[in-house]
């Protein structure tokens, strides 16, 4: 069943990945497993938690002001 819902993270770019383990509270990994449940609805693939993971924090990080500033600032420095 295919909607016109849009989710912030859209559909995932195929990327080289690294694995990496993280602890979380238990109601952050049941939010994280109900929005890849509404994203697999949405645009018809299968997804998981782990698989959308890296993509929120890449997402996140994108739009931190604060960390981009610090980072452009960093690289014209070197």
């Amino acid at each position: 069943m295919t909607t016109t819902r849009k989710l912030r993270l859209g559909p995932l770019p195929r990327t080289e990945t690294v694995k990496l383990t993280f602890t979380c509270p238990a109601n952050l990994k049941a939010d994280l497993e109900r929005y890849a449940a509404l994203h697999a609805e949405t645009y018809g693939e299968p997804m998981d938690a782990v698989t959308l993971i890296p993509h929120m924090l890449e997402a996140f990080m994108a739009r931190d002001r604060g960390f981009r500033r610090v980072s452009n600032s960093s690289i014209t420095k070197t």
